[in-house]
């Protein structure tokens, strides 16, 4: 199977995730909603894994959130988050759906999770709260960045459309690719603002814009 398939996941997809491990189980929850793409799934469950190795409880805040999906799997993972929330703009009127799917199968993840209609820079945080992003194109992930290092927040980000004219490269996109310079340069930024960084990367067959950045305060 194709995981970087842009094609949405609908029921004709559920014989593809036929056993009881938490990924089929998820991922038949998508199929019934049928309003996410393949490569949507993956990316979310691959971040969530990582960012749940390193960092539990307090509150989950999915900035530039669509549909929500990373949170709502962060919530299944990990019991201790006492709350999750998905922020976004415009959030799509399919984001209900998925939500009822999850909520059959997990109303306890359910019951801690909301969606916000907001402008991302209207959104309060907490030192407490772990904030992620999969995707947010070009200097949106900045600035979840700065809110995050702001409130001294952990965070995780899955960036992408580096947009080389207004992100900061370092000045070192002469050795390095112009996005991976836009990447390394955040890392620096979030260790200059007090923080312990941890970079990884979710399979490339997902996605080439892989590198999951995360840091806490320290």
């Amino acid at each position: 199977m194709d995981r970087s398939s842009k094609n949405r996941l609908t029921g004709h997809m559920l014989p593809h995730f036929p056993d009881d491990s938490l990924f089929c189980r998820i991922a038949r929850a998508v199929c019934r909603a049928g309003c996410l793409p393949r490569k949507e799934l993956y990316e979310a469950w691959e971040m969530a894994r990582r960012v749940h190795r390193r960092f539990r409880g307090g509150r989950v805040v999915d900035l530039a959130a669509g549909h929500g999906l990373l949170a709502q799997v962060l919530l299944i993972l990990d019991r201790d988050l006492r709350e999750g929330i998905g922020v976004d703009l415009r959030i799509p009127q399919s984001a209900a759906r998925l939500a009822m799917e999850i909520r059959a199968e997990w109303p306890g993840a359910a019951d801690r999770f909301s969606l916000l209609e907001r402008d991302l820079n209207l959104v309060q945080l907490r030192p407490d709260d772990i904030v992620v992003s999969a995707h947010a194109c070009g200097s949106l992930t900045d600035l979840v960045l700065e809110k995050a290092a702001a409130a001294r927040c952990r965070v995780a980000v899955l960036p992408c459309c580096h947009d080389l004219r207004a992100c900061d490269d370092g000045g070192v996109s002469g050795w390095l690719d112009g996005p991976l310079s836009i990447d390394v340069t955040r890392a620096a930024w979030l260790r200059s603002r007090g923080y312990r960084v941890y970079t990884q990367t979710i399979p490339p067959d997902i996605t080439p814009k892989n590198r999951l950045l995360m840091g806490e305060p320290l």
